[in-house]
């Protein structure tokens, strides 16, 4: 006869949540263990544009810490909204469209990779940090870039060369 679930877990993976009770037998007080299982039921689908099985033909879908990526890479969930546009002066609302089949792909590093705007801003800090740490210890080219931004010309004719370089 096969194993059931709850003994092979109880085996592998004991429960963070026991709850027992005293039975009284006889003269003797006995304790017995509830076995505490949840299962959840619930439509996470949102307004997916894929056609989904009736509930009574969908199956459950067992999830833990060994099997979490490949699930998420299944369900293919995803977040699609807007907003607000701080990252301009123009305003408006910003169109945000994330897919996630992985758990680091919550991370703000992975979205930021994933948000346009976001990954610009991203790349020019990335820039001038890798600038700053150029300037240490170099005070020719600090010395030049200091004249650059000082002197409005110089540094239109410095910005049309890094467009064109772009």
């Amino acid at each position: 006869m096969a194993e059931s679930k709850q003994h092979w877990l109880s085996r592998n993976r004991p429960p963070r949540v026991q709850i027992t009770y005293d039975v009284e037998i006889g003269n003797a007080t006995e304790k017995k263990e509830i076995p505490f299982v949840v299962g959840i039921m619930s439509d996470l689908s949102g307004t997916s544009e894929a056609p989904r099985p009736k509930l009574k033909d969908r199956k459950f879908v067992e999830i833990d810490r060994d099997n979490f990526n490949e699930v998420m890479t299944a369900v293919k969930p995803e977040v699609t909204c807007l907003v607000d546009d701080k990252l301009t002066d123009r305003g408006g609302k910003l169109k945000v469209n994330l897919s996630f089949s992985h758990i680091d792909d919550f991370r703000p590093e992975r979205i930021v990779e994933r948000v346009e705007p976001l990954r610009e801003l991203l790349r020019a800090r990335e820039r001038l940090n890798d600038l700053l740490a150029k300037l240490e210890g170099n005070d020719d080219l600090n010395t030049l870039l200091k004249q650059v931004v000082e002197d409005t010309s110089r540094l239109q004719t410095l910005k049309q060369e890094l467009e064109k370089d772009g």
